[in-house]
């Protein structure tokens, strides 16, 4: 199985790869409309919404744990945008 580069979430099934695409790196929530990847504060502001949404932590947490999980990922460690 394979893992969203960007954020980490497990690509199980075509759809979740971004445009159906399993030759795809990332998956569809970090797909742009365009087909591009969403870059690191994109990812971020999205990650912060999940957060907030799901765990109930307030935005300044939710932010600052986005933050610390993406880079955490070698995607993002290679990126200077950090």
């Amino acid at each position: 199985m394979k893992h969203c580069i960007a954020c980490g979430m497990p690509m199980r099934n075509k759809a979740d790869f971004a445009a159906s695409d399993m030759t795809k790196e990332y998956c569809v929530y970090c797909e742009k409309e365009d087909g591009t990847m969403k870059n690191f504060s994109e990812m971020v502001a999205g990650m912060t919404d999940f957060i907030v949404a799901t765990q109930g932590l307030d935005r300044k947490a939710a932010e600052k744990a986005a933050v610390y999980q993406l880079g955490q990922l070698p995607h993002w460690q290679s990126k200077e945008e950090l």
